[in-house]
């Protein structure tokens, strides 16, 4: 089975076959903060992070300075494209509400744009805000991306993720009734996660009813707990055959319907420790997809309905 090019159902695919062209997603710094990171629930966040998800040339600007200045760096490569905002740096649906619509609403405004995807915590779905949300889905396509991570306990808890597994399945469910196109966020490699541990969590997710998901391989970065426990050799990252490996086998239990939105993260290099190896997205990228080739199989070539119920 292909989808288009590839034997994964890729955002790129769905993009064009939902709006018949080319779609890019620009990333943006709102400017927010995190609850696990200002006190409400942690002053230490997960234990993962650093500056944030992503790499923001453009912080400290407003959304349409940010958003214009992107596009003009994009714009000779890809003329004819419409974009998605992606506000994506850390909890994007937490703050002041009026704030919160202050920034989704320019965001609306900007030209040529086909949708809105905003990356947050299912525990930051209040009623306050699943009502602007709602709002928002009806005048455009929304995304609505939830970092989940794992769905082991026990590695919730090393991570200092601070939600329970039943929030994101509740989340999930919210968004799901406002008319949100639900993504959610899975880390591969996580410290003492067996393969099956991280099988299960891509299960859990696609069982809550999830739209979308992205996979990329756990990074060790500077200044983060993560990096004193690497540095202690409490653990180690995936290589990059046992990366490539477990992508291919968590697209082989997704269903069909599911979009894959990322298989491989980017860091930023200059703090990046470890694994190097991300460093070559398109590396990464063109080895999933000859795996995928030699082996013969594709996205949900192992998806059972029974183990999903």
């Amino acid at each position: 089975m292909k989808f288009g090019d590839k034997r994964f159902y890729s955002l790129n695919y769905y993009l064009r076959q939902t709006f018949g062209c080319k779609v890019i997603k620009i990333s943006l710094d709102a400017g927010l903060t995190c609850p696990n990171r200002d006190g409400t629930l942690s002053y230490d966040g997960c234990i993962f992070c650093g500056a944030g998800s992503g790499d923001y040339a453009f912080s400290g600007r407003s959304i349409n300075e940010q958003f214009e200045l992107y596009r003009e760096s994009i714009r000779k490569k890809w003329s004819n494209a419409k974009y998605i905002p992606y506000f994506q740096a850390y909890t994007n649906t937490y703050g002041d509400i009026e704030l919160l619509k202050s920034l989704y609403n320019e965001a609306l405004a900007l030209s040529d744009i086909v949708g809105i995807s905003i990356a947050t915590r299912p525990d930051c779905l209040g009623s306050e805000v699943l009502e602007l949300l709602r709002e928002i889905s009806q005048k455009t396509t929304l995304f609505v991306e939830l970092g989940f991570q794992s769905s082991n306990p026990a590695t919730a808890s090393l991570i200092n993720r601070c939600y329970d597994n039943s929030i994101f399945v509740t989340a999930v469910e919210n968004l799901k009734k406002i008319g949100s196109n639900v993504v959610c966020h899975i880390i591969l490699g996580l410290p003492y996660e067996t393969e099956e541990d991280m099988l299960n969590s891509v299960r859990y997710a696609v069982k809550a009813g999830i739209d979308g998901i992205k996979l990329h391989e756990l990074f060790v970065v500077k200044n983060t707990k993560l990096e004193e426990m690497y540095n202690e050799k409490l653990f180690d990252t995936l290589d990059f055959d046992e990366y490539v490996s477990l992508v291919v086998k968590a697209l082989e239990i997704l269903p069909k319907n599911i979009v894959v939105h990322r298989l491989t993260g980017d860091a930023p290099r200059e703090i990046l420790i470890a694994p190097r190896y991300s460093i070559k997205k398109f590396h990464i990228l063109n080895a999933i997809d000859e795996y995928m080739e030699n082996a013969d199989t594709y996205q949900s070539r192992l998806y059972k309905v029974e183990n999903y119920i």
